[in-house]
């Protein structure tokens, strides 16, 4: 009798055994294929899929995270937009257990570069870089990795040598909006209001710009440019901005000089490829008392919701996506990082159109999800909200 009870007892042992084993930590698959401007080629991008059981204990937590502390650098003036990605950035980072400390560095390049080297000798564990420039950022950043520190960019191409076809620097994640898609949105829509009103091609277009050298406003570009050799569109003038300090005032000043030229029924839209351009243009169409000219726009804040409600006869849409979720998703990255997970080489987030006849007064950009399906999904897959951040998160309440 007893060999019999010591059989089962075994036998239960070995089945208990076989269950814990079983069961499967995260998996990467691979979802599709994206594009890349700086490769020009296909790059195998990966979706984070989270675990579905939903009970992750603070054992499941990777080791090493612990006390981390965070740099994100973000080289943008310090307006709404910015205010947003740094939020996404500090209230996940917080939820860590991190430490998280921003600098803004108002898109001066030399400062950048001095604030970076600063953090770097600081012996932060992990960089958030925001905006850096093509030609500067490899070597920037080249330091930090070398020092062991873990490193996510957004909107910053680390390549060597400033080469967009060349090497990325090994070991960062570099970010970015879907500027294709952004492109294709906002012109997509332009396009298609220009038709119901009859128009006939090409459109005659006030485009605002910056570059070449800023890889997002380049790949927005190229769909532009695109449509343009397809007879789409004519551009009747460009305004860029020469005041990187002060871009908003700098565009609304370039604006005025030049309306005058435009009497109404020569213009049929302006494309601003960025909003803070796009407010400068906006500015001196007021001033100016000028409506016939529908603008449609990238990129979105709650001072760009208020000035698109207030303004409706010209600001007509925006593509974008949101900063607080792209703060978010850097974060999530850079702490996979830290906990030793296999992270790509790129990610771009998915876009959406805001158009203008959906807003009304109430809305902002935390409640902006009840017009627009889907905005800031944060707990999406392709948002990497892994199972152990969930536990991770409720440990450092």
């Amino acid at each position: 009798m007893k060999k019999v009870l010591a059989l089962l007892l075994t036998l239960v042992m070995v089945l208990s055994l076989a269950a814990c084993g079983g069961k499967k930590g995260n998996t990467y698959e691979t979802s599709k294929e994206q594009e890349t401007t700086e490769t020009q080629g296909k790059t195998e991008e990966k979706t984070e899929e989270p675990a579905t059981s939903g009970n992750v204990s603070d054992a499941d937590i990777p080791e090493g995270l612990e006390g981390k502390k965070v740099a994100v650098v973000r080289n943008l003036a310090a307006g709404d937009h910015t205010q947003q990605f740094l939020d996404g950035c500090v209230s996940e980072g917080t939820a860590f257990g991190f430490t998280v400390d921003t600098y803004v560095t108002d898109g001066d390049d030399a400062k950048t570069q001095e604030v970076v080297a600063q953090v770097i000798s600081k012996g932060y564990d992990g960089i958030i870089l925001s905006h850096g420039q093509l030609s500067y950022t490899y070597d920037m950043l080249k330091p930090a990795r070398d020092a062991g520190m873990q490193v996510v960019t957004f909107d910053s191409m680390p390549f060597k040598d400033g080469d967009a076809s060349g090497e990325l620097l090994q070991g960062v994640t570099s970010t970015a909006q879907d500027d294709y898609a952004l492109a294709e949105l906002s012109l997509g829509f332009m396009m298609k209001e220009f038709e119901e009103k009859g128009g006939q091609y090409p459109m005659k277009v006030l485009k605002t710009f910056m570059g070449p050298g800023i890889p997002p406003l380049d790949r927005r570009n190229e769909i532009y440019t695109q449509l343009e050799a397809e007879g789409k569109i004519k551009t009747v003038e460009i305004i860029a901005p020469s005041d990187t300090a002060n871009v908003r005032g700098d565009m609304t000043n370039k604006t005025s000089a030049i309306l005058p030229k435009y009497p109404e029924g020569t213009v049929d839209a302006i494309w601003g490829c960025y909003d803070e351009l796009a407010k400068g243009v906006l500015q001196a169409l007021n001033d100016a008392g000028r409506t016939d000219i529908p603008m449609y726009t990238i990129d979105i804040s709650n001072d760009d919701i208020q000035l698109m409600i207030s303004n409706s006869d010209v600001w007509k849409s925006t593509a974008a996506v949101d900063p607080k979720l792209i703060g978010i998703v850097n974060m999530r990255l850079l702490a996979m990082k830290f906990a030793g997970e296999e992270t790509q080489d790129f990610f771009n987030l998915s876009a959406q159109n805001v158009e203008t006849t959906t807003l009304n007064a109430d809305i902002n950009m935390t409640n902006l999800n009840t017009v627009v399906d889907g905005w800031g999904d944060a707990s999406s897959s392709d948002s990497f909200n892994l199972e152990w951040m969930d536990a991770l998160r409720s440990k450092n309440k």
